[in-house]
Parts: structure tokens; sequence; C-alpha cells
């Protein structure tokens, strides 16, 4: 912090704590929020084990989305089932790990939400009395970064009555809507840990199947919200030929780097935060994050705007790209549960299907793979099977298999029932049209 105000450094000194010193802090929380995913810091949540192992906080509950790893071995350990209740707004294969481990499916309780909503649910329908997040080192201008992070966390930083950041120096410091003034926050720790990484598998010839003919209807100058997955990250690594690509996207992943830095993508025919790479959460890997750092044209903004359908509407040409589990025969998606487990959650996926739809010109394309198990169960099917609806069949517009792609808007439940089969995989064709006859779709 070269170049500091000596006052500035006195009050920075004067709130710094240890982690388990920062942790006794917590005795009267019964609400905890806890940063998503790469902003979970992970010193602080071994404290706040620790502290409950010690009976010197809780017990309570913590609301979060996407668990680390660190999490998982932390405030989820099976030792604390019965000092805190875990309501995460999106699971992550560590909170299903963590289910598992607890023997009890009902330990963590999931709460459905669409993630533009989550800043609102966390400040007004839940007391957010406590707040732990990662975030960058301080500037000289008494300004830390929720750097990959300002999903809720630009909202819940504002309004939780207790702010304790652990500052990480591997956090990159971004722009937008992520400072933070130290003013804001009332004790600091300090932890250099590398941020959680994911790295994509590569793309199977199926995702290149699906990707191919969601690139043929990408256009030049096409604003672009990309989810996670094979397809979606191989459609990204299918558009380095097209120019003058923008994005305003819920999430920011390492195949948004090379169209980047190659200039295939720079925002000059954006509609709305021309040439500003718009994000609301980052995860990937190291050299994503090192590109994030001090990047002046990436700019991270809290989902309850990012992901408003009525501010992804204002892009012109907006494409929105997403994946799902299953499909029905009336074209209703489920993304987020397998059978009667949730397995994710409804994150943003709903929040851009309708959004990128309503923009001029818009687009939006659910992606899923024909079969799943190995080719013995069908995706597309007569009912969904857990009952959970992620995208409405009002709202769904572009379905993709490796098998065709057919636009479901406008068609009676009939036809919708015709053309999914006909995407579906040919040899579950005749068993889903004698299941489309039985219950009266065709």
């Amino acid at each position: 912090m070269e170049g500091l105000d000596p006052g500035l450094e006195a009050l920075y000194q004067q709130k710094k704590r240890q982690p388990y010193e920062a942790a006794a802090t917590l005795a009267n929380c019964k609400n905890l929020i806890l940063g998503m995913s790469a902003a979970q810091p992970p010193a602080l949540m071994a404290a706040t084990a620790d502290a409950l192992r010690d009976r010197l906080i809780g017990p309570f509950a913590f609301y979060y989305l996407h668990g680390t790893e660190a999490l998982r071995k932390t405030l989820l350990a099976p030792d604390l089932r019965e000092l805190v209740t875990p309501r995460p707004l999106f699971l992550s294969h560590s909170d299903r790990d963590a289910i598992a481990q607890s023997g009890s499916r009902n330990w963590i309780e999931f709460v459905p939400a669409m993630l533009h909503q989550a800043g609102r649910l966390l400040t007004e329908h839940i007391d957010p009395e406590c707040f732990l997040v990662t975030v960058s080192p301080m500037d000289r201008h008494g300004y830390f970064s929720l750097g990959t992070n300002a999903d809720y966390g630009a909202s819940v930083i504002r309004k939780a009555r207790n702010v304790i950041v652990e500052v990480n120096r591997y956090m990159p410091r971004t722009f937008g809507e992520c400072s933070v003034h130290i003013s804001e926050i009332d004790l600091i720790v300090e932890h250099d840990q590398p941020l959680v990484e994911a790295t994509p598998n590569p793309p199977t010839d199926v995702d290149l199947r699906i990707a191919d003919q969601i690139i043929d209807q990408i256009h030049n100058g096409d604003t672009l919200q990309i989810g996670v997955g094979g397809v979606p990250n191989a459609v990204l690594a299918g558009l380095t030929n097209h120019h003058d690509l923008g994005l305003h996207s819920e999430l920011f992943s390492p195949a948004m780097m090379p169209l980047i830095q190659s200039g295939a993508m720079n925002g000059r025919r954006k509609t709305w935060m021309q040439h500003k790479h718009v994000f609301t959460f980052a995860l990937g890997d190291r050299k994503l994050y090192d590109f994030l750092d001090d990047n002046p044209s990436i700019v991270g903004y809290p989902a309850s705007w990012v992901n408003n359908p009525d501010i992804i509407r204002l892009n012109e040409n907006m494409v929105s790209v997403n994946s799902a589990l299953e499909i029905d025969l009336t074209g209703q998606i489920n993304s987020e549960q397998l059978g009667d487990k949730p397995f994710s959650g409804s994150g943003g996926q709903l929040d851009f299907v309708r959004g990128a739809y309503a923009a001029r010109n818009g687009r939006s394309f659910v992606a899923l793979r024909s079969t799943a198990q190995e080719g013995n169960v069908s995706r597309v099917v007569p009912k969904l099977r857990g009952g959970t609806v992620t995208d409405p069949r009002n709202d769904v517009h572009m379905v993709v298999t490796e098998h065709g792609c057919v636009n479901l808007k406008g068609l009676s439940i009939p036809q919708r029932a015709k053309a999914l089969i006909s995407i579906a995989d040919p040899k579950f064709r005749e068993f889903l049209e004698s299941e489309a006859n039985s219950i009266g779709l065709i």
C-alpha cells in the first residue's frame, strides 16, 4: 500500500484481526452470508468452524451460492450438523458431496432463487446480519475490490450489519461496481491463497455438433451471454472469425479471453455499455484472474442489474446460450434437478432466456445432449422426471441437440411435441411418439 494516507493506514490497522479473533465476533449472528464461489474466504470459514466447535458462536444459518471445497471442509463438515443450517441458492459438486457425507439429504436446505433476485432475497427477505467475503488488497484511496464476484456480494456488503473481509493478493482488482471503501467494512483479515479454479473439459464430438448449429446463428455484432458447460465453451471457441462481438454475461469464463485478446469481441456494436465486457461473476484459472486484474474493459456489476431481463434486452442482437438436463415434449426445461434430487439451481438461466428474447433481434438457445448415461436415457422426455421447471415452456425459444435445432416460439403443443421428437436420439423417437399419443399431446 505504497503512498497510503496515514489516516487510512491507521484505520486499516485498527480493523485488522486474526481469523479466529474475527470469527469470535459472530457470537450473536443468526444469519450469516458468504461470498459466492471464488469469493468464499477460506481462512475465515476455517476459523468460524473452529469457533463453532469451541461453542463461542452459533448456532446459525448461512446462505451462499456455489460452495467450494474449502467450504465443504469447514462449515459443511459433518460434525457441525447440529450447529449450522446451510441454505445454498445454487448447488455445486462440493455441496452435493457434503450432502452425501452428512448422511442426511435434509441438512442442507436448498433455497430456490433466480440470480437476479439473489441480492434482494439476501437483504430484504433474509436479515443480513453478517457477511464474510474475499477481497483484493486495499488501494491508496482506501478501496478494496470484490474482484471476481459482484453478483449478490455488491448488494449484501452494503446492507449487512457486520462485514468481515479476507484480503487476498490473488483476488484481482476489477472495475464497475466492485469497489468497497474501508469505511464500509467492520473487520479485516489477511490471508493469501490462490483462488479456486475451474478448468473446463475439452468439448466432445457431440458438444461440437451442437455448438456448430448455434454458431451458424450468431452474427457479427451480436452481444453474447454464454453459460457453463461443454457446449457453451465450444460455441465460444468457434467464434474466432467473427467480428465486433459484445459481452453481457452472468459468467466470465476462460473461453472468452482469446476473443477479447484478438479483438473479435470488442463491444463496438453493443447498444448498451458499448466497448465494455459486462459480467457479474468470474470463474476459471489463474490466467483468467490475471487477465481480469486491473483490466478497464471488463466491468462487474451486481446480478440484480446484469441479470435483470429489462437490462439484458437493452442490447440489440442479444444471444443467450445455456445448457439443460432435460426437456419435456411441451418445451418445459429442467436444468437443475436429477430425478428427485437437487443438482444445481436456477442460477441466471431464465433471466437470460427472457432478456435475450425480449431484445430487438434477440435469440435464446438452450442446448442439451439428446441422451445421458452413455446413451441409455433420453433427455427429451414425455414429462419432466423430477417435476422441477427451470424455464417455463412459454419462455423457451431455440432448443438444440446434436440431432438438430428447433424454434418453439409460435408452435402448438402437438407441433412442439413433434419438433422435439425430431431432435431426440433416433432410438427413442418411437417411444416418445407412443407416449405423446397416450398422454394426448399428438
